[in-house]
């Protein structure tokens, strides 16, 4: 996939912006040394890369998030009535979809995660967006892309960021990122999983699972997960300003950003 339209002087303008504004919060605890205390307030920490990232409150990506969180809340209804009544299930999606997941639920830590991957990959065919619907850039939930057996790389990682946490893993533990793939020059995008404090990316282009310190060709920009969607700092911090700063769940961004579509080759 390709992320065209990127400003990176409007979304210097708008980081600089939502400082302000946290700055002039009434109640402002302070940061750790070295950051600004507005800077610290606005950035979410505990994610993969080990970068911070600033929350989007707006945006065409925050946007096509929002609108593909409300189905999936209709996909676990979905899902959830299928799993307490097989036999009276009426969508195959999900009757596939929870054959991938009970497989999931009967293994434990790396175990989970490898099979969930696998099994996911191997039920999904890779096709573009714009081969299968005319369109780019379509977020499809996972019962829509198990109904067509076919997606593009944001699609398997949808559907194994829901496969993994209907198998039971915390939602502060999973994360789709949208990164860039500098051996290949083109975007991707894949589920994040958390084990033991260690991130592991689970890729529809291989089977074995990379920890994010090993994925050297992957440049994350965007990671999502169920509270939104964040834009990645370009570069670490400190550890020593990491380890001070409060978990993703409570440092979440209120940043407005410039629009940078996705749209999505061939994966």
């Amino acid at each position: 996939m390709n992320l065209l339209g990127y400003l990176r002087a409007s979304l210097l303008a708008a980081l600089a912006c939502a400082v302000s504004w946290v700055g002039a919060a009434t109640e402002l605890r302070a940061g750790p040394i070295g950051l600004p205390a507005g800077v610290a307030a606005a950035l979410r920490f505990s994610e993969p890369f080990g970068l911070g990232a600033w929350g989007l409150s707006a945006g065409m990506l925050n946007d096509k998030w929002q609108e593909l969180a409300r189905k999936l809340d209709d996909d676990r209804v979905q899902i959830a009535l299928c799993d307490g009544d097989r036999e009276g299930c009426v969508s195959p999606a999900a009757l596939r979809f929870l054959a991938i997941v009970d497989q999931g639920r009967a293994r434990e830590g790396r175990a989970r995660l490898g099979e969930i991957n696998r099994a996911i990959n191997l039920a999904i065919r890779p096709v573009s967006d714009l081969v299968q619907y005319g369109e780019e850039d379509v977020w499809s939930s996972p019962l829509a892309t198990f109904s067509r057996g076919a997606g593009d790389c944001e699609d398997y990682a949808i559907a194994k960021y829901m496969a993994l946490r209907e198998a039971g893993l915390a939602a502060d533990d999973l994360r789709i990122v949208i990164l860039h793939d500098t051996r290949y020059h083109e975007d991707h995008a894949v589920a994040a999983a958390r084990l033991d404090g260690h991130w592991l990316m689970l890729d529809n282009q291989r089977m074995a699972m990379v920890e994010d310190v090993d994925a050297w060709n992957m440049h994350p920009l965007f990671v999502i997960d169920d509270t939104g969607i964040a834009k990645y700092a370009e570069a670490p911090l400190p550890v020593s300003a990491r380890e001070s700063l409060p978990s993703a769940t409570a440092a979440r961004g209120v940043i407005a950003t410039a629009d940078r579509p996705l749209h999505t080759a061939m994966d």
